[in-house]
């Protein structure tokens, strides 16, 4: 009996030592106060992801009377997502901003249906399905698969994507033997491989550069981002065919543990930081998407349409098959039929 009480008295000393020591990590000062390093990996200040990330702070630490401070790093603790997506796992970073196909490296591959091209037909579409029950059903498997390391705080977007290179696109078969940044692995990289084209991994940041030298073709990528970063006026970037290959997807993520150990008043905070945040970075991409073709054009890129239906006939059987390959077909299949509605 004697036994068995000491055994029971350890067993609560040891629970009470466990909690305090993860009440000391959410606020190692004791003092009520919680700091919070949010990132992203875009260096210009007018990017969408600022917009968003400013309104997090602001919300967080109006809300909670100061007992939140957020520190928004732009690109200066990490200017390649798996910067960031290492420093969340580490602890360096609270909350960051990536991209289905960075995410996939965590080994979490359903994510990276998400970046399937012509997977989503408008941006309504994109709305329904991310703002729905697939979305929390992606966010589920996110928080699950990584253990609670990371937690879906909300969708953000990046704008839609479009060709854009040393010369115009007539049709799928101008495509062959280009050299054209994007991802080179997974579903995007299948896609591009099926067009003819060539499927080149140089940096976000050795981009401009690229285009320049001519080390690539050509690159793909939202008005908001490629403008702002002049890759319109070199002659590598000079022609945009808008193909509207995706409309992006962007997780906002939050250490899950560390969001487990802050206080009831706190975690909720978060949560209506981040959704306005969400209200903030898709107005301002939206906006932005429409500014910027403007941008461009006015600075001399040449803007031109295309007949979309040969990619996106494309697109379908690699759509399939990599479900099929991640077990995803149920997922496909509801994001087809929100297309219908």
């Amino acid at each position: 009996m004697i036994n068995r009480r000491y055994a029971f008295i350890f067993f609560i000393l040891v629970t009470v030592s466990l909690l305090s020591a993860c009440s000391e990590e959410a606020d190692p000062d004791g003092d009520g106060k919680i700091k919070i390093i949010a990132a992203h990996n875009q260096t210009s200040p007018d990017n969408p992801y600022q917009t968003g990330m400013l309104k997090f702070k602001e919300v967080a630490e109006e809300k909670s009377d100061g007992s939140i401070e957020v520190e928004v790093h732009a690109g200066t603790i990490g200017t390649e997502e798996s910067e960031l997506v290492e420093k969340l796992q580490l602890g360096a970073a609270d909350v960051v901003l990536v991209s289905p196909g960075f995410m996939t490296q965590t080994g979490i591959r359903e994510v990276d249906l998400f970046s399937a091209p012509y997977l989503f037909n408008s941006y309504e579409h994109w709305l329904r399905v991310v703002d729905g029950e697939v979305g929390q059903q992606m966010a589920k498997i996110i928080n699950e698969k990584s253990n609670n390391a990371f937690k879906l705080l909300g969708y953000w977007t990046a704008g839609v994507r479009h060709f854009y290179g040393k010369k115009p696109l007539e049709s799928m078969d101008d495509l062959k033997g280009v050299s054209l940044r994007t991802q080179t692995s997974g579903v995007i990289g299948d896609f591009w491989e099926a067009t003819g084209a060539i499927p080149s991994s140089i940096s976000w940041g050795e981009l401009y550069q690229g285009l320049q030298q001519d080390v690539v073709d050509a690159s793909e990528n939202a008005y908001p981002f490629f403008v702002q970063q002049s890759h319109h006026t070199t002659p590598n970037g000079k022609y945009i065919t808008e193909t509207a290959h995706d409309f992006t997807t962007r997780f906002l993520l939050i250490n899950g543990e560390k969001f487990d150990n802050y206080s009831q008043e706190h975690q909720t905070i978060i949560l209506e930081a981040a959704k306005a945040s969400v209200e903030a970075e898709r107005a301002a991409t939206n906006k932005q998407d429409i500014d910027y073709k403007e941008k461009a054009i006015d600075e001399g890129a040449v803007v031109n349409e295309i007949d979309r239906q040969p990619f996106i006939e494309l697109a379908k059987p690699i759509q399939n098959n990599f479900a099929e390959e991640i077990d995803a077909e149920q997922m496909l299949q509801a994001i087809r039929q929100l297309a219908e509605e």
